[in-house]
């Protein structure tokens, strides 16, 4: 059987851990979760990284450092994206505003989004899918124009750029996952990056329960208090541990993952140029980081046939999303701008192939082979 995804491990990871409980130091901001914190600033050049326990946290945490976000406000994403991208925003109260996807990349069109921006409209949320970026130049610009902070959804974007700026960094904030599922994990786990330094003190304040204890901790203060609504988003030392372990070879298993995609892309595409299937687009300007390799069907009748091809000769395969805006809470919460061309349709069409660091040559090979086999029956 071919898994579809088996988590990252590096070799060092065990040792790191065994080190935290040696220790006894396993609790949240702990050497590991410094280490990680310094490695991403260092990779990505943002000026500020907080490891958190999840990317749904680090959303979270996203929207609460815009104080100006309320109930009635409106923030626009895509709706073909993961519920933790509105729920951060629905839990203050805020109304979702999605706006149709482009077909090429499935990233939000940034043609549509000035049009939704209304006198309510606070922040403007791009969904980097699969790691290839959103046009952040037009993004950027639309904001700007109307006084908009902008959360780059960078969940599957870690070791991406977009015209040499990593993804995460472009924004007032990104949001990292390090969940199992992706390049670099930690189990559970996710970052938050801070463009800006005076956003900083007030980050490590809501993410430290509300209190300025990272202050105390650097010696800075004498004494730690209660200083602003907060919550507890430090995940654990020995998660950031099992991460360090990843990142200290994560170009290697960059430059794996790419390899798998690529091979991929060579072993599919005369069935791309025969029209059968069609393949994942990376604009010029974006460098992605093999987060995941898909194909499109002709429709989700042909997709559902596919998948249960491929598991009778065991292999694993998925779909993705189901468009926010036509799940209930979507059509509680938010509201979807313009026409719906193809965020419903591209996305019943999309499957997901294997795609994991340790994914061999050959496996790949045979989840190509049996894909054709598929159409050529």
């Amino acid at each position: 059987m071919i898994n579809f995804n088996v988590p990252p491990y590096a070799e060092k990871a065990y040792d790191y851990i065994r080190e935290c409980v040696k220790n006894q130091k396993i609790c949240g901001d702990g050497p590991y979760t410094k280490k990680c914190n310094e490695w991403i600033e260092r990779k990505t050049g943002t000026a500020k990284c907080l490891l958190t326990t999840s990317c749904t946290h680090a959303t979270e945490l996203a929207a609460l450092l815009l104080p100006d976000i309320g109930p009635g406000d409106e923030v626009i994403m895509p709706s073909f994206t993961f519920v933790s991208t509105a729920d951060a925003f629905v839990l203050r109260g805020a109304v979702p505003v999605f706006v149709d996807i482009r077909p090429d990349t499935m990233n939000m069109d940034e043609k549509l989004v000035e049009a939704a921006v209304t006198e309510r409209t606070k922040a403007i949320v791009p969904v980097h899918y699969a790691g290839v970026a959103c046009e952040m130049d037009t993004i950027m610009e639309i904001a700007e124009r109307h006084d908009l902070a902008v959360i780059e959804d960078a969940a599957q974007g870690i070791m991406s750029t977009y015209k040499g700026r990593a993804l995460g960094t472009i924004g007032n904030f990104g949001c990292f996952s390090f969940h199992e599922t992706k390049n670099y994990s930690m189990g559970e786990g996710g970052a938050l990056l801070i463009r800006d330094q005076k956003d900083v003190e007030q980050a490590e304040i809501i993410r430290e329960k509300g209190t300025n204890r990272s202050k105390y901790y650097r010696g800075q203060i004498d004494k730690y208090t209660w200083i602003n609504y907060g919550s507890s988003y430090l995940p654990s030392d020995m998660n950031a541990a099992y991460l360090y372990a990843q990142l200290e070879i994560a170009e290697e298993i960059n430059e794996a993952r790419l390899a798998c995609w690529n091979r991929y892309y060579g072993n599919l595409k005369p069935l791309a140029d025969a029209g059968r299937i069609e393949l994942p687009v990376v604009p010029e300007g974006c460098v992605h980081n093999g987060h995941m390799f898909y194909i499109k069907t002709a429709d989700i009748g042909e997709r559902t046939e596919l998948i249960d091809y491929l598991k009778k000769n065991e292999i694993l395969s998925v779909f993705h999303y189901i468009p926010l805006h036509t799940a209930p809470a979507g059509q509680k919460f938010g509201r979807f701008h313009g026409e719906d061309r193809y965020t419903t349709r591209e996305s019943e069409r999309l499957l997901r192939l294997p795609m994991y660091y340790g994914l061999k040559e050959e496996q790949v090979d045979d989840i190509c082979d049996t894909v054709k086999k598929f159409y050529g029956r």
